[in-house]
Order: C-alpha cells, then structure tokens, then sequence
C-alpha cells in the first residue's frame, strides 16, 4: 500500500507464539489491533504474528496456526506481545530455554512488552518483570508468585500498565489490555470504534475477582445491578444512596456490590467519575471546573487529585495528549 509522506508509519507490533501457544490469546491482538482504523480508514498497527523458527506451531487446544513470520521480526517491532504459553521452563520451573532467551534478547531498547494471560510467565523468566507490577490469570497466580518473587504480583486486575511494561490477566483480559493499548496509542474514540466491530465492551469495570466462583443473586433485587446503572447518570451519589436505592443496608450493600463486582462500592464509583472525566476532557471543550462537576467529583481540585492518582497526569496535560491528532501518539 502506498502512503503519503504525510502519513506515519503503522506502529509495529510482533505477537510472539510460544508452543504449545493459546490459541484465543494469540488471536485477540492482531484482531483488536488489526482493526484500529484513522478516520481516513489507514491502519494505525502493522501486526505481525511469529513463531520462533516461522514454522507452523501447536496449540493447546489440537489445532496449529501458521505464523507470518519468525524471531527476527522482534528487531523491528514496536510492541512484543507474549500471549498465553504452555512452555514448558517459564511455566514449570521458571527457566528460559535457550532459544527464547535470545529471541527476546533481540528486542530493541525501549521497545514495549505485553503478555496476555500467561505469557506473564515468559516474561518473568526473562526478568523482565521483576520489581514491576504485573497480573495473569487468577488460577495461575499462586504458581507465578511462588516461581517469581520479586514480580509485584496483582491477581485482582484485569491489566497492569507499567508505561513499557503491561500484562493482562487471563483470556478475554486480552481484549480489555488490547483496547488500552489503543486507547492509550490513539484515543478513546478509535478504542471505541474497534469494541463496538468487536461487539465487545470498550471497558469492563473491577477486577478478575469477580470471575471467580462466588455467590450469584438468585433474585434480582439481591443485585447491586440497578445501583450500578443508575450511579452512572448520577455519578455524584455517594455509597450511602445507592445503598438505599438497592433496598439494603449499608453493609449488605458493600459486601453484595464487592461479590459482584470484585470492587468496593467507593473505588468503583471513583472509577467511574474518572472515566467519564477523562471523556470529557478528550471529546469537549468545557472547562476544567465543569469537567469535574459532571463527573460528580465537585471541585477542580478533586478532579486533579483523582486524576493525577488513577492516570498520573493533569487534567490539562491528559487533556493535550487526547485531543492531539490521531496518528500522533
């Protein structure tokens, strides 16, 4: 394809196949990504999917993929994604064989680093995650924590961001680090476009907790459901009234609303106020006072605060690099 010379390059991204690799985790980037689209419709990600020698590979689930190419891709790349692995060293006694070792070897200096699920387990063995916060799939957690210490393991989240380092959580956690990844990159908008494709939700609120097997309302009106949904057009409620809104008591409500959700009822409610911030400050021109009073934080003040706490950055500087033109991230 031909491109202006006005027109950047697609970000580079090599998703690395590990055998016997996850099937579902190795699709969900060159997927998700695949369709992140400018609004001339070029493709904002040149997605590469590769296997150590370019050789077909097995998968855990008794099919192969044919890789577009071999390790020599990660030297170029932009992004290496590590999906869900079966490997035998990472995953069983924490060694890197060999191979592995020097493919990653051969990543470039500044390059950013994903895993999917347990492709977690690849990157400790490399070192990769040490002192840094990371997740995977909470039913490999306890294994992970106990191969790798001194990885800050959180088996709650659905992600971690790290700036060059990110891990997700297992499985459709992939899809949600995807989005991110192109939230980040390019903006809420074109994330949004790729979920609505995808027929997938563009965030998904709590944690991985609330996927574990737990309690499930047998009646509606044992769920902290309709709160939820009303809190979201009155996001300066405080807990105490969507307690009274769902008809339980205080301390009811919290522990329902944490069973289902995977979140307290306030770091949820905070979650959403900062979201629906951050749309705001990339989709209008209000100012930084009205921001804040729309997500139902109430003062300027408290929206820095907040966002300076969840994003790290200003109002105004989150704001710069938003609205800024697709492509320029």
């Amino acid at each position: 394809m031909t491109r202006s010379p006005r027109q950047p390059r697609p970000h580079r991204v090599v998703v690395l196949l590990l055998e016997p690799a996850i099937g579902y985790d190795a699709v969900i980037p060159v997927q998700l990504l695949g369709e992140a689209v400018d609004d001339a419709g070029h493709h904002l990600y040149d997605v590469t999917m590769a296997s150590l020698d370019g050789a077909p590979l097995r998968t855990s689930s008794g099919y192969s993929i044919v890789p577009h190419g071999d390790a020599s891709a990660l030297a170029r790349a932009d992004t290496v994604i590590v999906p869900g692995t079966q490997v035998h060293g990472p995953r069983e006694d924490g060694t890197l064989p060999a191979e592995v070792a020097a493919a990653l070897a051969s990543v470039r200096r500044g390059t950013r680093l994903v895993s999917i699920c347990t492709g977690a387990f690849v990157l400790a063995a490399a070192g990769l995650l040490d002192g840094r916060p990371a997740t995977t799939h909470w039913k490999h957690a306890g294994h992970l924590a106990a191969l790798y210490p001194d990885v800050l393991l959180d088996p709650d989240v659905l992600f971690t961001d790290d700036g060059d380092v990110l891990t997700s959580a297992g499985l459709s956690a992939g899809v949600d680090l995807s989005l991110h990844l192109i939230r980040h990159d390019h903006g809420a908008e074109v994330a949004n476009r790729v979920a609505r494709y995808c027929v997938v939700p563009p965030w998904r609120d709590g944690g991985q907790a609330q996927y574990i097997e737990r309690f499930v309302p047998a009646r509606p009106d044992e769920s902290t459901a309709v709160a939820r949904t009303w809190a979201l057009e009155h996001l300066e409620a405080d807990v105490p009234t969507l307690a009274r809104r769902a008809g339980m008591s205080l301390r009811t409500f919290a522990r329902r609303f944490r069973e289902e959700t995977g979140q307290s009822p306030g770091a949820w409610l905070i979650q959403q106020r900062v979201r629906h911030a951050q749309h705001l400050l990339e989709a209008t021109d209000l100012g930084v006072d009205e921001v804040a009073e729309r997500a139902g934080m109430g003062t300027a003040a408290s929206l820095r605060t907040h966002l300076r706490t969840h994003v790290g950055v200003t109002p105004a500087a989150y704001r710069r690099t938003f609205r800024a033109p697709v492509g320029a991230a």
